[in-house]
């Protein structure tokens, strides 16, 4: 018994100390791979990878007498050679082709540590194929060499130059941009949305002007208001709210992007401001000012753009995605508050501006053509979008504001809850019928029964004088107006209260051409609009005005004074401008000298119509003249070219427009003078034709 516990306890002990020895074991393992892993980083470099042309040679270890092999190159490609051979084998072949970064020279490599695609046979021979780069960032392989220049630069512009080869680490570059008092912090290419995560686009500064006013007339209606900013990105905008307008907002900047948060975040503590995640505020603990403390605080959310429109509610929605934001309106208009805004910013003009037609029908369902008017066209399909997902949510809407430039189209509207205001919306999409070879067009009208004749419509007669079709349909379309004139007042006065320079100009022009009246007519305050403005059926106070003189829908006054002028105002409001615009060089004369643009302006003025310039096009005219009226003023007050002695162009009657003589408008804005000007048509009918049919005619226009 004593022998078997003996032997019992010696079995024990050795078993105790295998597993000892075994949980020894493996911790040294583990150790062993963590010292593996850590240093991998950095870890040595390939050897294809080198500064000078000299260090490569002495990888090869040159001398005279002895053959040597190439260090990059397997046997069965360079067998071993002399000195001098090798030399010109490493600069011609290896040295001349690599990539250069940072100092380094990124050799091309033969050696087998690429994977070489099987031929037929199932081999892996040795071809071309086995060459390839080594990349001094992360390592991969690459085999072409403009795939691995975009490989690095791909790096550089995601900030990624730290080089895990490069025992002393590159700082992360970046840069520090200013615009309307807000700091943001970007990374190198920020203006290049596919390679870079904080995109920033400095040729977006109007646009982000204009919305800025638009928050800020609206936070004069109601404090405070909920705003978001659906696509941060660097959070500028965001930031540019919180900074100005302060207790007035609660801004919410969101990106479904991990490293754009982190930027937000990062520009929000450079702007010293507090960001609030998850309803807990993150401070970054440095002194806000002298002795100050900024008690303004900006939520950065991480989640998709539908998904946070969805769950929460807001005054203010701004939606600015690359490319179309048709895939956002329906979750915009779900949660949006009653008497609210919701601005969209689309940077897809090739498919507004009817370059892309197959895309337009497919994000809009528009049937377009590209016109003299196409900018307009693209913003009033955008309106047609956005009211179509409005009245899906029982919801009606106002356009506020319409601005269509170069490399973007911005879009304002105020959402009116309840069904009725989502009919009348719906009502104003019609189609539009435009003429292929006069360019004249027209709003279909509002018919459920097919009309036999649709040419009937238009106003020109090219149907009948022309062979084949010569109209299009296009749409459907908004046919309403495009700007609220008291919203656009009041934007102008936030302008030039915080001091927006680039807004001020344009914001002129669009109260001019939504009054439909030229530059020398503007004033800031209108008599019927000093103390009170019109928007949705409501009077809204401005600041101008006292707590008794301004009207609340549904109430009614004794003061008779105030009725009246409220009559007056509302009758002003509903006079929308006319759709579309004519370019003056488009319909110009070959051989016609056409008069200025704001004396051609006055004239069609004078004529009895309604006249402005555009934002659209720098010489377009919004008028409500029809196409022939618009011709035949042109034609009036143009003078001929000559050109060695011989006039080109049409003629005039003795003793209406002579050379050196000035031309004159008399008309009294009544319509007695038209006949005179047909008659004077009808005499120069073949003079003209002859001008127009010409191959140089800059566009096709029927003989009026």
């Amino acid at each position: 018994k004593v022998k078997s516990n003996n032997l019992d306890v010696k079995l024990k002990s050795e078993l105790e100390t295998e597993e000892k020895g075994m949980e020894q074991e493996s911790t040294r393992e583990s150790d062993s791979s963590i010292l593996d892993v850590s240093s991998d980083y950095p870890r040595e470099k390939h050897i294809s990878i080198q500064r000078h042309l000299a260090d490569l040679e002495k990888l090869a270890d040159l001398k005279e007498d002895e053959k040597k092999p190439c260090p990059l190159c397997p046997e069965e490609k360079l067998k071993a050679c002399y000195s001098h051979k090798l030399h010109r084998h490493l600069q011609n072949l290896h040295w001349k082709v690599s990539v250069e970064f940072e100092g380094y020279r990124m050799c091309i490599c033969h050696l087998p540590c690429h994977p070489v695609k099987p031929n037929l046979a199932g081999d892996q021979t040795l071809s071309k194929m086995g060459a390839h780069y080594h990349c001094i960032i992360c390592s991969a392989t690459i085999t072409r060499r403009t795939d691995m220049i975009s490989h690095i630069n791909r790096h550089v512009n995601k900030g990624e130059t730290e080089s895990r080869f490069i025992t002393v680490p590159a700082p992360k570059s970046s840069q520090v941009l200013k615009e309307l008092a807000t700091d943001v912090q970007v990374l190198p290419n920020y203006s290049t949305p596919q390679k870079t995560d904080s995109y920033f686009n400095p040729k977006m500064k109007l646009n982000r002007q204009l919305i800025f006013c638009a928050l800020a007339v609206l936070a004069e209606e109601r404090k405070p208001i909920e705003c978001l900013d659906a696509f941060g990105a660097t959070g500028i905008m965001g930031l540019q709210w919180a900074k100005h307008l302060r207790s007035a907002v609660k801004v919410t900047i969101n990106d479904c992007n991990e490293n754009s948060v982190v930027m937000i975040r990062e520009n929000c503590h450079l702007n010293k401001m507090k960001v609030k995640l998850d309803t807990v505020e993150e401070d970054n603990g440095e002194a806000i000012g002298d002795g100050e403390e900024n008690t303004d605080s900006i939520e950065v959310t991480r989640m998709d753009a539908n998904v946070i429109m969805h769950l929460r509610a807001f005054d203010f929605i701004h939606l600015d995605p690359f490319g179309t934001s048709v895939n956002y309106l329906d979750s915009a208009f779900r949660n949006v508050r009653n008497l609210g805004i919701v601005s969209l910013t689309s940077t897809d003009t090739g498919s507004l501006y009817a370059k892309a037609q197959h895309v337009a029908l497919r994000h809009y369902g528009c049937n377009i053509v590209r016109t003299e008017y196409y900018k307009e066209l693209g913003a009033r399909m955008i309106i047609a979008a956005v009211t179509r997902a409005a009245a899906r949510c029982n919801k009606g809407i106002e356009v506020l504001l319409a601005v269509a430039l170069e490399h973007f189209v911005l879009v304002v509207v105020r959402v009116l809850r309840g069904p009725s205001t989502a009919d009348d919306s719906i009502k104003k999409i019609r189609y539009l019928i435009h003429c292929q070879w006069c360019e004249e067009r027209i709003f279909q009208k509002q018919s459920n029964m097919i009309e036999e004749n649709p040419y009937q419509q238009l106003p020109c007669d090219c149907h009948g004088s022309m062979p084949g079709k010569t109209a299009v349909v296009l749409g459907p379309l908004w046919s309403g107006s495009l700007f609220n004139t008291g919203f656009l007042r009041r934007m102008l006065l936030e302008a030039v209260q915080y001091g927006l320079d680039e807004a001020q100009p344009l914001l002129k022009t669009l109260v001019c051409e939504a009054e439909c009246t030229t530059s020398k007519h503007f004033s800031t305050h209108s008599p019927s609009e000093e103390n009170k403005q019109e928007e949705c059926g409501v009077y809204i106070k401005t600041a101008n005005t006292s707590a008794e003189s301004y009207l609340v829908h549904g109430k009614r006054k004794n003061d008779e004074v105030i009725r009246n002028a409220a009559k007056r105002q509302k009758c002003e409001n509903s006079a929308e401008h006319p759709a579309f615009y004519y370019n003056i060089h488009r319909h110009s004369i070959r051989g016609m000298n056409m008069p200025k643009l704001n004396k051609f302006l006055n004239y069609l003025s004078e004529a009895g119509y309604r006249v402005s310039r555009t934002h659209f096009d720098p010489m377009g005219v919004r008028t409500n003249a029809p196409l022939a009226q618009f011709k035949m003023v042109l034609m009036k007050y143009s003078t001929p070219t000559y050109t060695g002695g011989q006039a080109e162009g049409p003629g005039h009657r003795p003793g209406d427009i002579q050379p050196g003589e000035q031309v004159h408008g008399k008309t009294d804005g009544k319509m007695d003078g038209k006949t005179d000007d047909a008659e004077f048509l009808e005499d120069n009918k073949s003079a003209v034709a002859a001008a127009l049919f010409t191959k140089d005619c800059p566009a096709p226009c029927a003989a009026d």
